[in-house]
């Protein structure tokens, strides 16, 4: 995935109602940007932090620009867009470098699921159909683990259940994690955050449902899913150690 125009590097000056960051560009100029992320972006929001945006080309836009990556203090270069992860697994599907889900020569995206509300990815063919949901992970700690989620959500645990009700109907069913940084090997949940969802991940794993993870090459010029991580349904550790 090659952004569509160049993006503008500067320093985070802070991250605040979820939505909003201010930003110093490196021009001077300081401006607010949108964050799309709802997470708590642990390890990603300090200030002070390289981070880069890209600037809206909506001129009905109220904020202009969007944060897309971050420089955490450990010098891993960070996606924060968690809508560009639905595009990476969906291209890295299309270009056949995912093993694992090819094969399927139909693919949709945000497909309204029989349990409720929309599933990522559904992937269609004469093997019949693959329901595929993707989780972006930005929380990592030490020795190259992954963290997800980085904060309490019931909307995954409730995407785990879809899941699982796919796999008793017969049909394939898959949890992803699209990964934006280099500096992780695993990916595993989050169980101080949040034990119920790694209560839903490990009574999901044992009902069937698929777990993968892939890691992106991060850049200001592209994204790209590049390399296959280990995806684990239940935590290596009990306590959190420090965000990286």
């Amino acid at each position: 995935m090659k952004f569509e125009t160049p993006l503008i590097p500067g320093r985070l000056i802070r991250r605040y109602k979820r939505f909003l960051a201010d930003v110093i560009l490196d021009d001077g100029r300081r401006v607010t940007a949108h964050c799309p992320n709802t997470g708590s972006m642990l390890g990603c929001k300090a200030p002070g932090l390289r981070v880069w945006l890209s600037p809206a080309d909506r001129p009905e836009r109220r904020l202009k620009w969007t944060w897309e990556l971050v420089e955490t203090g450990t010098g891993a270069l960070v996606g924060i867009h968690t809508g560009r992860s639905n595009a990476l697994v969906a291209e890295a599907i299309a270009a056949g470098r995912i093993p694992a889900l090819a094969g399927y020569p139909h693919l949709r995206r945000e497909v309204a699921h029989p349990a409720g509300g929309r599933t990522d990815i559904l992937l269609e063919g004469e093997q019949g159909r693959c329901w595929v949901e993707v989780k972006n992970v930005t929380a990592a700690a030490a020795n190259g683990l992954a963290l997800f989620p980085d904060a309490v959500s019931r909307r995954a645990a409730r995407h785990l259940a879809h899941l699982i009700q796919s796999v008793r109907a017969g049909e394939r069913a898959v949890l992803c994690f699209c990964v934006q940084r280099e500096d992780v090997a695993v990916v595993e949940p989050a169980v101080a955050i949040d034990p119920a969802y790694a209560d839903a991940l490990a009574e999901a794993s044992e009902a069937g449902v698929e777990l993968m993870a892939w890691g992106a090459r991060v850049s200001p010029r592209r994204l790209e899913l590049t390399r296959p991580l280990q995806a684990r349904a239940a935590a290596s550790v009990k306590t959190e150690t420090a965000m990286v």
